[in-house]
């Protein structure tokens, strides 16, 4: 077995190295028809140096990015060549290529942004933190309470945008001598202003259940994916029901670490397939596309992890349901909404159907949603968070500029 095992892991290095070598070889072309980046166009920039299975990430802040375009010039950073070529294609921002840190260094040089955002915690955000005379920002991508969302990490950025007061005092209690008063800036979800697309099927009487599940986890204290333990059985019973559609859309990430998780979410895959073969008129979806805001906005009941995905769907005010993971390892904090949280174990899983009727119709839970809401986000009023994102902004680029005149730079 360990030969076996050694040896689909050279295959797996031989293909990613080609492929690799095929998205450098395509961007040079790309790159080579792009018109240069003039010398001090570029005020916001964004940090990216992943790959792009955690596209995921930046493509959620697209809409706010582009909104915030119009007044203060915005770049994507990318470090990832095939990264690159999708931001490429769909970025509605401009997008910098800087492989190797001469490049970021010759992007500081000549753009001098005076503010980076930093949507993820990869290690390769040190390599652009180590430039000063800018504001280092970290923005994330979601609002959970999962240990994630708490690192200590938090400290090695000049500044934080956060969501609201349940962030704000969930960082409160997890870091010492953090100065939240003055690092932490509560936004809400400016990208719940920009809910992208339309539902790819037709309005009718059909309950829509969204079931967006995470994936797997590197960790068991980070074990919070369903899709083995809870989502063949819910994509089952879902299916099964001429009064239900089912709209999966799993994290891109699911099933890279573990096979068994890797195949329940092909059997999901394929049970969509045969469901829609068996009844066209179902229009039940299998969905992995880089939009993201109609499935939460429309689906009648959502059924998702513990993620970032509840905090999404709290922010539409609409019912939830979470799964339980199934291993005691898996870290839960019920301290926040976790606590109230409408809960699916594993043998609950059975009865799915009823509970998401259950919960279409329950007044209470809606009513109880509306306090979570506002505790997480604030005020979800149309535009308001997007008004609090450019707010934000602007304060950082005039202390900026104060900061500036003080050194004798600006």
């Amino acid at each position: 077995m360990p030969i076996i095992n050694d040896a689909r892991t050279a295959v797996r290095l031989a293909r990613r190295l080609l492929r690799a070598r095929g998205h450098r070889r395509t961007l040079a072309r790309r790159l080579a028809a792009e018109p240069p980046l003039a010398p001090g166009t570029i005020e916001i920039a964004v940090y990216f140096a992943d790959g792009p299975v955690n596209m995921y990430q930046v493509r959620q802040w697209y809409a706010p990015l582009e909104e915030l375009s119009k007044t203060h010039p915005v770049a994507i950073i990318s470090r990832n060549p095939g990264t690159m070529l999708t931001l490429l294609d769909e970025a509605p921002v401009t997008a910098v290529y800087a492989r190797q840190v001469v490049d970021l260094e010759r992007f500081v040089d000549e753009q001098a942004p005076k503010v980076v955002l930093y949507v993820n915690q990869n290690a390769r955000n040190f390599q652009m933190m180590r430039y000063g005379r800018m504001w280092h920002v970290f923005v994330n991508h979601g609002e959970s309470d999962k240990m994630y969302m708490t690192t200590n990490q938090f400290k090695a950025y000049d500044y934080a945008l956060i969501a609201g007061d349940a962030a704000r005092d969930r960082l409160a209690e997890a870091l010492w001598d953090y100065d939240l008063d003055s690092r932490a800036i509560a936004i809400g979800r400016p990208q719940a202003d920009h809910f992208a697309g339309k539902p790819p099927y037709p309005s009718d009487d059909r309950t829509v259940v969204l079931y967006a599940p995470t994936w797997e986890g590197d960790r068991p204290a980070a074990a919070y994916g369903s899709i083995s333990s809870h989502g063949t059985t819910i994509a089952d019973r879902v299916l099964a029901s001429p009064r239900h559609r089912l709209v999966y859309r799993p994290h891109p990430r699911s099933g890279v670490l573990d096979a068994d998780y890797k195949a329940a979410h092909e059997r999901i895959i394929a049970a969509i397939a045969a469901a829609n073969t068996a009844d066209p008129g179902a229009h039940h979806v299998y969905d992995d596309g880089p939009e993201l805001g109609w499935q939460l906005a429309d689906a009648d009941v959502a059924i998702t992890d513990i993620s970032a995905m509840i905090y999404d769907r709290l922010a539409v005010g609409k019912p939830l349901i979470v799964t339980r993971p199934r291993s005691a390892d898996a870290d839960v904090d019920e301290r926040g909404y976790l606590a109230a949280a409408n809960w699916l174990t594993t043998t609950d899983a059975e009865d799915i159907v009823a509970r998401v009727d259950a919960a279409a119709h329950d007044e209470s839970e809606l009513a109880a949603l509306r306090h979570w809401v506002a505790r997480y986000f604030g005020d979800t009023s149309p535009g308001t968070a997007t008004a609090r994102f450019h707010d934000a902004i602007e304060r950082l680029i005039a202390r900026w500029h104060r900061v500036a005149e003080e050194h004798g730079e600006r």
